[in-house]
């Protein structure tokens, strides 16, 4: 009886992600991204600590495909000079980070790894076109 409506309530979520998704402009895709990282990861720091050996490598994967194929691939490694360089080798950090979490169900590395996202996350969203629209008027 329930899991009809889980499996609804996740395909409106769904629709919901992938409606924020086709509207959004590149910046807040990339916060989207971010969000989707730290949630995944979330949800492995928890599996971990619930001994949820499968959804804690769910988690993980998701976090690891949303940094090295989302966030990594956004970066403008011509023209986005030392910063786009930096991001780049914290990217490659980051997704090592996670997979030594999973092999070691170390807590410590996925709270690194959420910490150091949500760092660049919060910096994403100060420089959002939106706030330096309010910062002008």
């Amino acid at each position: 009886m329930f899991g009809h409506a889980r499996n609804a309530i996740s395909a409106y979520q769904k629709v919901g992600v992938d409606a924020a998704v086709e509207v959004a402009d590149p910046h807040r895709l990339i916060l989207l991204l971010f969000a989707g990282a730290e949630a995944a990861i979330g949800k492995a720091r928890a599996a971990m600590q619930q001994q949820q050996i499968a959804a804690k490598g769910e988690g993980i994967s998701k976090a690891i495909d949303i940094i090295a194929n989302g966030l990594k691939v956004s970066l403008d490694l011509e023209n986005g000079g030392e910063i786009a360089q930096r991001l780049d080798a914290l990217y490659d950090y980051l997704v090592l980070r996670l997979l030594r979490a999973n092999l070691d169900n170390d807590l410590h590395a996925l709270e690194e790894v959420a910490g150091l996202l949500e760092e660049i996350h919060s910096a994403w969203r100060e420089i959002s076109p939106n706030a330096r629209q309010q910062a002008v008027a």
